[in-house]
């Protein structure tokens, strides 16, 4: 049966799976990045979350509440668990050095595994699609796993514009 369920999973999933690997696998080493390249994960996990919640779910009933929900208490927790005291604001050059972490990494396959669980789960049984006790756990894990990934860059970004703020206009605002 697994064999069947992998041999019918088309090339791009496994080509958004190399991906997610590598950039985690950057993600565990402290380094110098761009805001805009620091926005790259988080929203490619933002469309995978939305993806999995209206491909499986659509956009009616409690599943984009349940998201909501999932996605605020994921902010909230990553602004309080990242130590903005080990970001290091670069405003000449527009970036920021992160100190490498395997929390990315875990963060993306749990959520790339998620969505293949549940994209075959659903394929076996579709009538879990009606069912909120399998579909609001679901999209709440979705919002979480997003909410965590975008509350870390907006810890970071509040780090980078408050010593912006400190180092004078010596480039744009972000």
């Amino acid at each position: 049966m697994l064999q069947h369920i992998f041999s019918h999973t088309p090339l791009y999933v496994w080509a958004i799976l190399g991906f997610l690997v590598y950039r985690g696998v950057l993600a565990s080493r402290t380094r110098e990045v761009t805001l805009r390249k620091l926005c790259i994960i988080p929203l490619v996990m933002l469309l995978l979350s939305l993806s999995g919640v209206y491909g499986s779910f659509g956009l009616a009933g409690s599943a984009p509440f349940a998201w909501a929900a999932g996605a605020l208490a994921g902010a909230a927790l990553a602004w309080t668990l990242v130590d903005a005291r080990k970001i290091v604001a670069i405003p000449q050059r527009h970036s920021v050095q992160r100190p490498g972490s395997w929390v990315p990494l875990i963060l993306m396959m749990s959520i790339f595994c998620m969505k293949y669980a549940v994209a075959v789960t659903l394929s076996i049984a579709p009538a879990y699609v009606h069912a909120s006790g399998f579909s609001v756990p679901v999209c709440l894990a979705y919002g979480g796993f997003s909410g965590i990934f975008l509350g870390g860059l907006l810890r970071t970004v509040n780090v980078y514009r408050q010593a912006h703020m400190t180092s004078g206009p010596q480039g744009a605002a972000v």
